[in-house]
C-alpha cells in the first residue's frame, strides 16, 4: 500500500459514492427502526463517514478491523455487501451474524472485520488480540481499531495502549472523537482534551487530524500504516468529528442545542468533499445525481433481499454457543 493518496477522479468518485452508501442505508435504517422492523438500539454513523471511508483506503485485503458498535459505516466501507448488513439489522438468518448480532454485531470473517462491540471500548483489548497473533504467526497484516472519544476513559484505553506499546504490535488506534462522547461534551469529561497526547504517554506515535475531511483521513491513515508496516510499532490517530444525530434513536440530545448540530451539517463530509470535487471539475451534477441513484437501487436491492429473509428456527437457539470444532 502506497503511503500517498492518488488524487485521480476515479478514486474521487469511489470516496464520494462510499460516503453517500453509508449516509443513505442508514437513511433507510431510520425508516425501518420507525416501522419497527429493526429492533433494539439503533447507533448511526451520520456525520462520521470520512473517517472509515479514508481509513479504509490504507488497508489491504490481509488487514483486521474491530469496530465499535456505531460500525454500519464501517462495515460497508470495508467491503461487507449491503444485503448482509441489512439483513443483519432485520434479525435474518441471511445476515452476516444470521442475525444474531443486530445492529450492534455485525461480523464478517472473510473480510477481516472483527465486529462491532455493544462495551464501550471492548474492542480495544480484542484488537491487540488480533495483532499479537497475527505477529506470533508472521502475518505482514495491520489491525485498524475504531473507538470512540468516550472510550479513553475505560481503563481497556489504558491497557491496550501500554501493550501494543510494550509488544510493538501492528495496530492502527483510530479515536473518532465526536467531541460528545454519548452525551456529554469532551471538555466536561477530558481533563485534556488533546486525545492524542494521550498516547505520549506510552510513547505512541500519534497525529489529529480533521475527521470531516476524507482526503485528510486518507492521507494520515496511509502515513500512520506505512510506518507500522515499517516496523514502528503501533499509531494513533486521532480524527476530529461530529455526529449529526443523537447517540441512539433513544437518546433526547438535550446536552447540545439543535443550531450547532446544523452548523456543522453545513460543513458535513460529504457536503464539503461535494463541493470541493465541483471547484476543482473532479464532478459535476449529473454525476452526482448518477452516484445517488445508483447506491439508492443498491439500499433497495439489500431490503428487498432482508425482508425476503428467514428467520433462524427456534429448534437452533442453543448453536454457536459453544464451538464444535476449531475453524481451519
Amino acid at each position: 500500500m502506497s503511503a500517498k493518496v492518488h488524487l485521480d477522479r476515479d478514486h474521487m468518485h469511489d470516496l464520494l459514492k462510499a460516503m453517500i452508501r453509508i449516509r443513505h442505508f442508514e437513511m433507510k435504517c431510520v425508516e425501518l427502526y420507525e416501522a419497527q422492523k429493526i429492533l433494539g438500539f439503533l447507533h448511526l454513523y451520520d456525520g462520521e463517514e470520512a473517517v472509515s471511508v479514508g481509513v479504509m483506503q490504507a488497508l489491504g485485503p490481509a488487514d483486521a478491523v474491530v469496530a465499535t458498535y456505531r460500525e454500519h459505516g464501517q462495515a460497508l466501507a470495508r467491503g461487507v455487501p449491503a444485503n448482509a448488513v441489512m439483513a443483519e439489522m432485520l434479525g435474518k438468518r441471511e445476515g452476516c451474524c444470521r442475525g444474531r448480532g443486530g445492529s450492534m454485531h455485525i461480523f464478517d470473517r472473510q473480510r477481516r472485520f472483527y465486529g462491532g462491540n455493544a462495551i464501550v471500548g471492548g474492542g480495544l483489548p480484542l484488537a491487540i488480540g488480533v495483532a499479537l497473533a497475527d505477529s506470533t504467526l508472521g502475518r505482514p497484516a495491520v489491525t485498524a481499531c475504531f473507538f470512540g472519544d468516550g472510550a479513553v476513559d475505560e481503563g481497556e484505553f489504558h491497557e491496550t495502549l501500554n501493550l501494543a506499546a510494550l509488544w510493538k504490535l501492528p495496530v492502527l488506534f483510530v479515536c473518532e472523537n465526536n467531541l460528545y462522547a454519548m452525551g456529554m461534551a469532551i471538555e466536561r469529561a477530558e481533563a485534556e482534551t488533546d486525545i492524542a497526547r494521550k498516547a505520549a504517554a506510552y510513547r505512541l506515535p500519534s497525529e489529529q487530524v480533521d475527521g470531516m475531511d476524507v482526503i485528510a483521513v486518507e492521507a494520515a491513515a496511509r502515513r500512520a500504516v506505512a510506518s507500522i508496516r515499517e516496523g514502528g510499532g503501533p499509531f494513533f490517530l486521532e480524527c476530529k468529528t461530529y455526529r449529526f444525530r443523537a447517540h441512539s434513536m433513544f437518546d433526547a440530545q438535550l446536552y447540545r442545542p439543535k443550531a450547532e448540530v446544523e452548523a456543522w451539517r453545513a460543513k458535513g463530509p460529504i457536503v464539503r468533499f461535494r463541493k470541493w470535487l465541483e471547484e476543482n471539475h473532479f464532478i459535476a451534477g449529473e454525476d452526482i445525481a448518477a452516484i445517488e441513484r445508483e447506491v439508492d437501487a443498491e439500499i433497495a436491492a439489500a431490503v428487498a433481499f432482508a425482508e425476503a429473509g428467514t428467520l433462524e428456527p427456534l429448534g437452533d437457539l442453543e448453536l454457536f454457543v459453544v464451538m464444535e470444532a476449531v475453524p481451519q
